[in-house]
Formats: structure tokens, sequence, C-alpha cells
């Protein structure tokens, strides 16, 4: 395993995260037909993780542990299921970042920014968690309603107290992070040390708005869908008849966003040269993907840590295995060359 640091922070993290939006789920649905999670198999991904390196978890107070769900009722559910499995693990020995946002309770302080819902928040995180003290506490998405003063104070209030070491964003819009960092510099704060986005071989945009912005105060990126939640490892589609296929209890298979956001000709077609460049240099699609972005990060300047979601050993061993994989400077220029032509 190979480790960075953690933005402009002295803390060092795993280059892989791994994260627990969504785990391995059972057949099995609940009262509200929502499938529930395997957790024997999500214990033994996050035991194996730890004994090949990782000592970076990911999380959120909303994550219901299938992806999704009625609202908030299974909100808080992962970070039950993390709480059981690490206990018996050196606490210090982890960095455990969670989030705070989205609606937690339905009464109108319930979801937000503010100083109320963040407090409250922030205990009842620790508390699933079973923690004193989270490493990494991320605003999950904007929150207009709330002044972004009032956010970033209460934020270094959790800092001063000890119960948040670092603090991050998620989903901001590039101004917005600006924003926050020019109020901790002027107010005398301490800022955001990572950001949190979507990043991945075949969606690129915050290439455009958010890195820069990132290198400018010393983030690092914290990488979400990585694989395009699974695209991009190859198995949604048939290769020999050059279509889209949908396997039995995959992501595809019950959430029709995903479907929607990327089974189109055009992903298609990229992903058919794209797996020809991972068979010719004998390594998977997934391996080519996350190692593609750690070169990518190389090559832009900014450290970018992708968050993995293994829902088996064997996809999480697979995809640690990008670690390992040199890319050259053709290679990157041939995959650089493929997604030119299909989103210029």
């Amino acid at each position: 395993m190979r480790y960075v640091k953690l933005g402009w922070s002295g803390v060092k993290v795993s280059q892989i995260c791994l994260g627990t939006w969504h785990l391995p789920p059972l057949r099995e649905k609940d009262e509200y037909g929502v499938y529930k999670v395997d957790v024997e198999e999500t214990r033994r991904i996050i035991k194996r993780a730890i004994d090949l390196g990782i000592n970076f978890i990911d999380t959120a107070n909303v994550y219901h542990g299938t992806m999704s769900g009625p609202d908030y009722i299974h909100a808080g559910n992962a970070e039950r299921i993390l709480s059981d499995i690490l206990k018996g693990y050196d606490r210090e020995s982890l960095v455990i970042a969670t989030k705070v946002r989205w609606r937690m309770a339905p009464w109108p302080n319930g979801e937000g920014l503010s100083r109320k819902h963040i407090r409250w928040q922030i205990k009842e995180s620790l508390k699933r968690l079973g923690l004193d003290y989270v490493d990494l506490y991320q605003i999950h998405a904007p929150d207009p309603d709330t002044p972004k003063i009032e956010t970033l104070r209460t934020l270094n209030q959790l800092v001063e107290q000890g119960l948040v070491n670092y603090i991050g964003e998620s989903n901001h819009p590039a101004h917005d992070i600006v924003e926050f960092m020019e109020l901790a510099e002027r107010h005398n704060l301490e800022p955001f040390t990572t950001m949190q986005e979507p990043y991945n071989y075949i969606e690129r945009q915050i290439e455009r708005d958010k890195i820069p912005v990132a290198k400018r105060y010393g983030m690092a990126i914290l990488a979400y869908i990585p694989l395009a939640q699974g695209v991009l490892t190859g198995k949604y589609v048939d290769f020999e008849n050059k279509t889209w296929r949908i396997p039995e209890m995959s992501r595809a298979d019950y959430i029709e966003g995903m479907r929607r956001r990327y089974f189109n000709d055009r992903n298609l077609k990229m992903l058919i040269e794209f797996h020809e460049v991972a068979r010719e240099l004998g390594v998977s699609d997934a391996q080519l993907a996350l190692a593609w972005m750690l070169k990518r990060g190389e090559d832009l300047g900014v450290t970018i840590i992708p968050i993995i979601g293994a829902t088996s050993v064997k996809q999480l061993e697979d995809d640690l295995e990008s670690l390992n994989v040199n890319i050259s400077g053709d290679v990157m220029k041939r995959l650089e060359d493929i997604y030119k032509n299909y989103t210029q």
C-alpha cells in the first residue's frame, strides 16, 4: 500500500479509500422493499482491506448501506454497521471520515448545515460509529438557507472541541469552495483539507473548475464513483456482441437512475476501446481505470484518492492491484485520444 498526505494536513492516508455508500446486498428485502446489507460479507471486505493496508474509510450519516431507500428511514445504517465491524481494531490506526447535510429527521431542522443541525449530527454520528472523534468531517452538499460563515465557524468549533480533526467539502460548486476558503483566510479559521467529488475516466467535469481550486489551496481530491458505479469494470458490457448487459442483483439491476446516467451509445463505444487497452496490458478494466486516475492526478499535480466500494473480497483485491499497474505516457495518450474521440 502507498500512503499520501491528506491535502495540506500532516495526516497520512492510504492511496485508496474504502467507501460504504453501497455495501454488498442480500437477496432479501426488508419491510420497506429495500435490500438488506450482507453484514458478514461487509465484515470480510473491511478486514481484508485493513490487512492489505487501507487505513482510510469513508461513510456518511445518511448512508443506508444499500444505496437507496425511503427518505431517512435507513439513514445511519452504514455508520452503525461500520461501528460493529471496527470493534477490536486500534482506533488510532484508522482514519475515519463521515459527512453531514442531508435529512435525518422529519422536523424543520432535520437537515442542513446550520449550527443546530451540525452540532446534533456530529453527536449522533459519533454515537452510531462508537467513536470519540472522526478524522474528517465533510459537508455533504450545499445548504442555501445557511450562511457559509455559520457553517464554517461551527465546523471549527468541532475541531477545537476535539470531536473532529479535519474538515472537508463535497459536491459544492467551485465558486462556493473558493468562498469558503476565502472566509477561512479572512477570519483565521481552519480551511477545508479535502473536496469529495464524482470523478472517473468518463466523467471529468471537475478537471475544468474544481481541480484548479484544489491545487490553489492544497486540497486533496477524494474521488467517489471512480469506476462510474461499476461501469468501468466492464461488467455491464457484452464485448462479443457489443451491447449493454445487466447482471442480476447488480446496481444497474435495481437502480434505474444509474442506467439513465451511463447506458448510452457513446459510453458503450468508449468502454469497448478502453477494454481493448486493458486486455493488451494484461490488467482488468477496473485496474486500468484506477491506475489511470492515480497517474492523472500525478500529471495534473494534485493528490487524487479514489474511494472504492467493493461488494466482494475478490473485487476489493482486484481493485487494489491497480497500485501495481504502471501506465506509460504512450498509454495515457491513447486513453486520452479515446476519451476525446467520443466527448469532443
